[in-house]
C-alpha cells in the first residue's frame, strides 16, 4: 500500500498504448459493484471501454511511481461528460477522488459548463458523487 502525500499525485494524458491497462483497471474497479447486482461481465466491461477509448479525453492518475487510476472527461459544447472515473482498489479512501473532482469542478466553473455523469444507484461510486454535491464537502 502506498502512503505518499496527495501532493505527489500526477495527472497526465493517456497514450494509445495505455488502453489495455486502463481497461484492466476498469474491470478491477467495477467488479464488486456489478457482482453485487449480478451484472458483472468482464468481457463487456473491457469492450465498452476499448470501443470508445480516446487518448485525448483520457487522463491517468499516478501517485509516486504507481498508477492510481484514471478518468475520461469528454468535452461537448454545453457541458463536460465524466465518462469514466476509476481509482484502483488499493488507492481508494485516500482522498484522490475528491481531489480530482475538485479540480474538474474548477475547470468546469472556469469554462461555465456543468459536469454530467452516470453512476449505478446502488454503487459506492454513486454515494461518492452524491456526497460531493453536499455543501461543505471536500469536492467544493
Amino acid at each position: 500500500m502506498v502512503n505518499l502525500p496527495l501532493t505527489d499525485l500526477n495527472v497526465y494524458s493517456a497514450s494509445p498504448g495505455d488502453a489495455q491497462m486502463l481497461a484492466d483497471i476498469r474491470v478491477e474497479s467495477m467488479l464488486a459493484s456489478l457482482e453485487a447486482l449480478n451484472r458483472f461481465d468482464p468481457v463487456r466491461a473491457r469492450d465498452r471501454f476499448l470501443s470508445t477509448f480516446e487518448e485525448n479525453d483520457t487522463f491517468i492518475l499516478s501517485l509516486g511511481d504507481e498508477i492510481a487510476g484514471f478518468y475520461v472527461l469528454r468535452t461537448y459544447p454545453e457541458y463536460f461528460y465524466l465518462d469514466h472515473f476509476y481509482i484502483k482498489n488499493q488507492f481508494q479512501g485516500k482522498g484522490i477522488g475528491s481531489m480530482v473532482i475538485k479540480g474538474l469542478k474548477a475547470q468546469a466553473s472556469a469554462s461555465a459548463k456543468p459536469i454530467r455523469l452516470i453512476a449505478l444507484k446502488e454503487s459506492p461510486a454513486n454515494a461518492f458523487y452524491l456526497s460531493l454535491n453536499r455543501p461543505g464537502n471536500p469536492g467544493d
